[in-house]
């Protein structure tokens, strides 16, 4: 069957009819995959049944995958390859966390405005979530396209943007909802990075703002009067005009491109429901101040 891809929102974001992701896919078919995300930046994949293998297997088409998690506590491990991110609210024996767990909290941030990584070095291309228990109700995704928001700013605007470079790090991200207790090797770990804030995306050619809740400085700027800045902008690309919102069904996978999109989860009853997700994230090619803007 060959593949259909329906938009979902006027300006990005698209279900893909035809794609089986328990095999192998046919020659082809990648390539195709690749373009409709340059497009859309963001493909809904319904009802796939695949385990973790497969969910690995089908992202290694589009890059290679990042080599370890951004998380707290990983001694306390519940999935099998240190590679895949668990975004779940279950502990290592497939409990519900407890209220006061520290991966809990840190789990919180997801619920910002974000790109995956940004807060590496060599940040995220591609990351691919998959839906094994999904709540009741609640618990939505919501996805906003950086290329549209970058293009409604004025010319005056763009010209005042173009140049700047952020420092992203989870340190930043999670002290805004009061989570500091961090380990000296996990602040070692998490040390701020340097990330372009305009992108020229590959794919598509387009330019792209690149915000993420994980920015906490702008290089030659009084910290004050950028994170000013920076919450203005988050405002702007975050209108409806600019943002999908996904509700999850069991087996949904959500595919979206890092580069040009932000995204956040949103809240649901976390101490009644499991919620069983995980996320395969692929690296982009280089730093960012190494691609050209």
């Amino acid at each position: 069957m060959a593949l259909r891809f329906t938009p979902l929102h006027p300006v990005f974001a698209a279900e893909v009819e035809g794609a089986d992701l328990r095999v192998p896919l046919p020659p082809g078919e990648a390539a195709e995959i690749e373009a409709a995300m340059d497009r859309f930046a963001v493909l809904v994949f319904p009802d796939q049944r695949i385990d973790d293998d497969a969910q690995m297997a089908f992202g290694l088409n589009f890059g290679p995958m990042e080599a370890e998690t951004a998380a707290v506590d990983t001694h306390k491990q519940r999935l099998a390859d240190a590679r895949m991110n668990d975004i779940s609210n279950l502990d290592e024996n497939g409990r519900l966390l407890e209220a006061d767990d520290r991966r809990r909290m840190f789990n919180l941030g997801n619920r910002l405005w974000h790109s995956d990584s940004s807060f590496k070095a060599t940040p995220a291309k591609y990351s691919l979530l998959h839906g094994r228990a999904v709540p009741p109700e609640g618990g939505e995704t919501e996805f906003a396209d950086m290329r549209a928001a970058w293009d409604a700013l004025p010319a005056r605007e763009q010209a005042r943007l173009a140049d700047l470079v952020c420092e992203h790090s989870l340190l930043f991200s999670r002290a805004m909802l009061g989570f500091t207790e961090f380990t000296e090797a996990e602040r070692v770990k998490f040390a701020p990075v340097p990330q372009r804030l305009v992108r020229r995306h590959l794919g598509s050619g387009r330019r792209s703002l690149y915000l993420s809740s994980h920015i906490g400085r702008i290089r030659d700027w009084l910290t004050p009067e950028a994170l000013a800045l920076v919450r203005d902008l988050v405002e702007h690309a975050t209108q409806p005009a600019f943002v999908y919102r996904h509700s999850w069904r069991p087996f949904d996978l959500v595919m979206w491109d890092n580069r040009c999109t932000m995204h956040r989860g949103r809240p649901f009853a976390d101490r009644e429901h499991r919620r069983d997700m995980r996320r395969v994230t692929l690296m982009d090619a280089r730093p960012t101040l190494e691609q050209a803007a």
